[in-house]
């Protein structure tokens, strides 16, 4: 069984998929699989971050309840 990659993983291998179709020299078919490779690393990497927030917005009362953040003002 492998483990998935950290966040920081995908987000090297979408910068190095990016850097090199960046430079244009890649073959049509391989930049076919690489941009769609780069599109799910791009999903995935949403998809954290999204979850990321999520739990940043959450605040633990005094009681140990767990609330929603709502910034007052």
């Amino acid at each position: 069984m492998t483990d998935k990659p950290s966040f920081e993983e995908n987000l090297a291998e979408l910068e190095q998929i990016v850097s090199q179709l960046e430079k244009g020299d890649v073959p049509l078919e391989a930049a076919l699989k690489q941009f769609e490779t780069g599109v799910k690393l791009s999903q995935e990497l949403q998809k954290t971050l999204t979850s990321a927030e999520q739990s940043l917005a959450k605040i633990v009362d005094d009681s140990g309840n767990v609330e929603d953040f709502t910034p007052e003002g």
